[in-house]
């Protein structure tokens, strides 16, 4: 069953609660506990994460959590965008410190200060390093699971180059790197340019990765930002060229964040509960004995499935205090890809049965074929899954030329837009949303919705997470 979007954050808390990822119940608003089966999607996300960008050249490294003052506050456009986020410290037991501490809201002011003593020459660049640590931001509007958080759980690449183009072909990669991403945890997005007032404090631009959820609300699950020399210059990142003379190096960033688990649970999830990629489930496949006659021949057959499954991640529930039908609503929950069902007539019939979680459907299948369809069946799931996701996304995405009609309801809508500033706060003060980005994806000829101007800017507006 499809999720009522005007019921969506009911069912959303819901799930996230019934679903066994986290405990909210934390004493301090806005930061949870990771239980096992959701700390084990996270760790699988991570885990991808390393992979993909290893393959591409980057390091990872672990920065300390707190941040000096002083070198916070040494990009001042950066600091006037996280100094009313940050949490400070300012005790180290009963003592004053001499100089605040941040907990840090993301780790530039952390790390550049390092990369001045690494970079020396041309022949130490690119450096290229990434680190999957906590941040903490002073949250003060609601949160939301893995949506909104005090401290989250965040992926942060950084990188440093010779020129601005080789910082521009570094963004550019980041985005072939975040669409496998995306397949992996088969996420639907659009890739938009930020307006000014809305980019990273301190980026001479920056992208984002934007889908939709089933409420008609945008969720930005990933963003690329290009720096220029706006952080080198201040934090002395000065390297010496081939030529003998000296320059600043150009920087980027790409960050993500737990908020990619939120987009899944939203975007897949229907009313029995999640609906989990294979390729990143905790259990890609579990199976349930059906118990009657011959219990311990049954069982012995579930046992041996598991372990000519072992390639897979799979799970076998012989809990004996539960029913077939309980342990096939905690395991739909759960939003485990493939369930296999072993009873009395399928040892008969020497077969057993496949149910896939996306769809429902039910496949009897011959014990010798077992691993070959399990295989393809998963493989089979995450394609679907991708593509129904991407098809729902788009019929959430209107165009017009209505100000109101943006205004008056819910959902992403594209607008051509000149690209000017004033434009711009017009149209987010007419419609009551927010501008996410101009499309980097699509451009079609047409006139701005406010001053006429032609254009082949498409901007998305809508009212986001």
């Amino acid at each position: 069953m499809e999720v009522d979007k005007e019921n969506f954050s009911e069912w959303y808390n819901e799930i996230v609660e019934k679903a066994g990822l986290v405990d909210k119940r934390y004493s301090i608003k806005g930061m949870h506990v990771w239980l096992p089966y959701g700390w084990n999607l996270m760790r699988n996300i991570d885990n991808y994460f390393r992979e993909i960008f290893s393959q591409y050249g980057h390091s990872e490294v672990n920065f300390p959590l707190l941040i000096p003052e002083t070198e916070f506050r040494k990009e001042a456009e950066h600091i006037r965008g996280f100094e009313n986020e940050v949490y400070w410290v300012t005790k180290g037991g009963g003592d004053e410190l001499d100089v605040k501490m941040v907990l840090r809201p993301t780790s530039e002011t952390a790390m550049y200060p390092m990369f001045s003593l690494w970079i020396r020459t041309h022949a130490d660049l690119p450096l290229k390093i990434f680190q999957i640590v906590d941040i903490f931001r002073y949250e003060t509007k609601q949160t939301r699971t893995f949506i909104r958080m005090r401290q989250v759980h965040f992926f942060e690449a950084h990188t440093a180059h010779e020129t601005y183009e080789d910082a521009e072909n570094q963004i550019k990669e980041d985005i072939e790197i975040w669409k496998k991403i995306a397949d992996k945890l088969a996420l639907p997005y659009r890739i938009v340019k930020k307006t000014d007032w809305d980019k990273f404090p301190g980026a001479v631009y920056s992208i984002g990765a934007e889908t939709v959820m089933p409420s008609g609300r945008s969720l930005q699950i990933a963003t690329f930002h290009q720096y220029g020399q706006k952080f080198s210059k201040p934090y002395g990142i000065e390297y010496l060229k081939e030529d003998g003379t000296h320059d600043y190096v150009h920087q980027t960033t790409f960050g993500m964040s737990e908020r990619l688990i939120g987009a899944i649970i939203g975007i897949h999830g229907d009313d029995r509960g999640l609906i989990l990629p294979p390729e990143i489930a905790p259990i890609q496949v579990v199976i349930v004995p059906i118990i009657g006659e011959d219990k311990e021949k049954i069982l012995d057959e579930a046992r041996k499935i598991k372990d000519e499954l072992k390639d897979f991640r799979v799970h076998l529930d012989h809990r004996d205090n539960y029913t077939p039908g309980y342990k096939f609503y905690d395991w739909e929950l759960k939003g485990v890809p493939l369930r296999v069902e072993i009873g009395p007539r399928d040892l008969k019939k020497n077969q057993v049965v496949l149910v896939r979680r996306d769809t429902g459907k039910k496949f009897s299948v011959p014990r010798d074929k077992l691993h070959e369809r399990v295989m393809d069946m998963l493989e089979r799931i995450q394609r679907d899954m991708t593509e129904k996701a991407r098809n729902e996304m788009e019929g959430r995405i209107k165009y017009t030329d209505d100000l109101e009609e943006i205004k008056n309801n819910t959902g992403v809508f594209g607008v051509h837009w000149c690209g000017n500033d004033e434009c711009g706060h017009k149209i987010e003060n007419i419609t009551e949303k927010r501008i996410i980005g101009i499309s980097l994806e699509e451009e079609s000829l047409g006139k701005c919705v406010v001053c006429g101007k032609s254009t082949n800017k498409i901007a998305y507006v809508t009212r986001p997470y």
